[in-house]
């Protein structure tokens, strides 16, 4: 069957044209062309499809405009959207095809043409609206208005406004529907939208702004009814604050303020000034005290429209408290304090004295007064404490104090405020001085060490200098003298202060260290003087022989020998142990008492004296014993002893024959008769011959 046209026209021409605006978004539909298929719809016959044949012009470009193949939406294509201009092509004529029997190439079709003016586009943004607030007029009322060129077309707002206070009917026109409140909102940026049956937008939405005029419907509001002020004299200012809703561009929020009222009252206006339009408060008279009066009371009055007719105000009560400010320097009592007479033996963290200054300010915290030495003191001789409540400051000596050093002091000392000065500067009256004498006294020599160390041996030459102590006396000749000297081994020279060996010293009889101390005295009236020791370590040489200790009257051994039986003997050597231990025990060079005796070792200073062979005569045997090359004469007692090992003899003294103390006095006489000593140079075998001849003599 055949196709039969129909149109959907979008603008107010006729059917077979329309109009298109420039600018217009691409792929939104600004007409439709429709046909119609007599066929059933339901199957192919009827299933329509549009296609643009041919575009003319074809400048500047043959694909300005699409259609939407199913609908018979024409719209600009992307190309189009951005090359289309009135100015060089004003009019377009299409060649539009509609085929039935869908995308298939059988069926029927035929042609329409479209015709297209480009006119001048109408979407514009509105100018701004100045909408006064709280207007008392008719609504909904008219404030603006958009056209879009199609009639085919609908309008809606968006924007953060209260429902329903703005809308737009279909002839674009824009109302206010209530009344606006500048001081809620101030303006409105609103967006205007058009769109097509099918929701699309035919170009970019539209801003509109609206200004609500400020109306003064507002009063200035202070924060507080009632303001707690402090004023500081000479820098004294405070500030109230009053707040006005409307429109700070507009005189409705511009406020003036004013002093209405005073309280205590003076002769003539105001104690105080208030800035008209800052609303600070200060005082008049900047150098005004505390002592005229420390508290206010003022009425103030805030007006907005600056204070002219008409306007609204209101008022707030202001409290002041004119306080004191750091605007009086402290001062001395006096610019010089001093002499203080100072002797130079004074112990330190001692009291030199305590100066004064004042302050005429009134809050305490502005009277605390602190001193600080500004020069004289660079060696930290003195320390000052301050106590800033009183105004009193205490100066101290820090170190011990030379007259030959520095006689005299001058301390500049100056006073300050924790708090800074205000007004004012300081002036010579808050500096002193503080003069120092220091008195001369004997001092006693000091000596350069306290002790003194010297290691020595006991065999030095006599006239040995062993060291020299070195003394010094700031003010007063001195000499030097020994003290705890009691072997009188030493001596020192007055004034070089040389210690020297003068008799032999003799270390066994000191056990190592002699302490003796060095005693520096000055000629002065009372006389001081300084001490040092000297502990001199005698060094040991070997100059003692070995002999035996012990009582061994009681020991003895039984005849015949028995088993295990023994005496042990010690030895001592009062040398030091490099010079005696380990001893050596042995018989004496004779064949009679090596055969008789033997000795065991058992340490170094002890052995063990046993019986030779079995049988001895009882009685009372002197052995010789030597250790090294030193002799002992050593008596052993041999007994008849009971089988309980007692002695049972007891030994008498043979008439005719010496007793053991006469014997002993015999060897004694006869070791001085032949030269015991080893500086006789006698060979030591002649002693042992001489000795083994007494020996038996004594036996026999």
């Amino acid at each position: 069957e055949s196709l039969v046209w129909t149109w959907l026209c979008l603008n107010e021409s006729l059917c077979h044209q329309t109009q298109a605006m420039i600018f217009l978004n691409p792929g939104t539909s600004f007409m439709y062309v429709s046909a119609i298929d007599m066929d059933d719809p339901s199957t192919p016959n009827a299933d329509l499809w549009y296609k643009i044949l041919s575009q003319t012009p074809s400048q500047p470009s043959e694909n300005m405009f699409q259609v939407d193949s199913r609908t018979g939406a024409i719209s600009l294509s992307a190309e189009g959207s951005s090359l289309l201009d009135s100015s060089q092509v004003s009019h377009y004529k299409l060649v539009v095809q509609v085929k039935d029997l869908g995308n298939q190439s059988l069926g029927y079709h035929t042609l329409a043409n479209v015709e297209i003016a480009i006119v001048e586009n109408t979407w514009i943004a509105p100018s701004p609206v100045l909408l006064q607030e709280n207007l008392n007029v008719t609504y909904p009322k008219i404030i603006s208005k958009v056209n879009w060129n199609s009639r085919e077309v609908h309008y809606y707002l968006m924007e953060h406004f209260p429902q329903g206070l703005f809308s737009i009917d279909l002839e674009g026109n824009i109302y206010v529907t209530q009344q606006v409140d500048r001081e809620i909102q101030a303006e409105y940026e609103i967006q205007i939208f058009a769109e097509n049956k099918d929701g699309l937008l035919y170009s970019d939405p539209l801003e509109l702004l609206i200004t609500v005029m400020d109306e003064n419907d507002n009063g200035p509001v202070f924060s507080q009814e009632i303001y707690q002020v402090e004023l500081e004299e000479n820098t004294a200012k405070g500030e109230l604050k009053a707040e006005d809703a409307d429109d700070p561009k507009t005189n409705n929020a511009k406020i003036a303020y004013e002093i209405l009222r005073q309280e205590p009252q003076v002769a003539e206006g105001f104690s105080f000034h208030i800035g008209r339009d800052t609303g600070v408060v200060t005082l008049q008279d900047s150098l005004q005290k505390t002592n005229a009066a420390k508290h206010y009371r003022l009425l103030v009055l805030a007006a907005d429209r600056a204070g002219t007719d008409g306007g609204f105000s209101s008022t707030c009560t202001v409290l002041i408290n004119v306080v004191d400010v750091n605007d009086s320097p402290p001062v001395f009592s006096q610019t010089k304090f001093g002499p203080f007479s100072v002797p130079e033996d004074t112990e330190v963290g001692t009291l030199i004295t305590t100066i004064t200054a004042t302050d005429e300010d009134e809050e305490m915290k502005f009277k605390l007064i602190n001193f600080s030495v500004e020069s004289g003191n660079e060696d930290g001789t003195f320390k000052i404490l301050s106590n800033p409540q009183n105004g009193t400051a205490s100066i101290w000596l820090e170190k011990e104090l030379d007259y030959e050093t520095v006689q005299r002091y001058v301390l500049v000392v100056s006073v300050s405020n924790n708090e800074e000065l205000i007004g004012k500067e300081q002036d010579a009256s808050s500096t002193a001085t503080v003069h120092v004498l220091v008195k001369d006294v004997n001092e006693a020599p000091v000596v350069a060490q306290e002790r003194y160390e010297v290691n020595i041996l006991e065999s030095v030459e006599l006239g040995t200098v062993l060291l020299a102590v070195k003394a010094t006396d700031p003010d007063i000749f001195h000499t030097t003298s020994l003290r705890n000297d009691s072997m009188s081994w030493l001596s020192i020279d007055e004034q070089s202060g040389e210690v020297r060996v003068i008799q032999a010293l003799d270390r066994e009889m000191v056990q190592d260290v002699y302490t003796v101390q060095v005693i520096a005295q000055d000629k002065g009236s009372p006389s001081m003087t300084g001490t040092a020791d000297i502990a001199i370590h005698i060094l040991d040489v070997n100059d003692n022989a070995p002999f035996l200790v012990g009582d061994y009257s009681k020991s003895y051994l039984c005849t015949p020998q028995r088993e295990k039986q023994s005496i042990i003997i010690s030895a001592f050597d009062p040398d030091g142990t490099e010079n005696s231990v380990p001893f050596i025990f042995a018989l004496a060079n004779s064949p009679m008492l090596r055969r008789n005796w033997r000795i065991n070792l058992i340490n170094d200073t002890h052995a063990y004296l046993t019986m030779g062979i079995s049988w001895l005569e009882p009685g009372v045997h002197l052995l010789i014993l030597n250790s090294l090359s030193f002799l002992f004469l050593y008596p052993v007692t041999i007994c008849l002893c009971t089988s309980e090992g007692e002695c049972i003899l007891e030994v008498r003294r043979m008439e005719g024959k010496p007793t053991v103390i006469s014997a002993v006095s015999i060897v004694v006489g006869t070791l001085g008769t032949i030269g015991m000593e080893l500086t006789t140079k006698m060979k030591l075998n002649q002693v042992y011959f001489a000795l083994e001849n007494l020996y038996l003599f004594i036996s026999h």
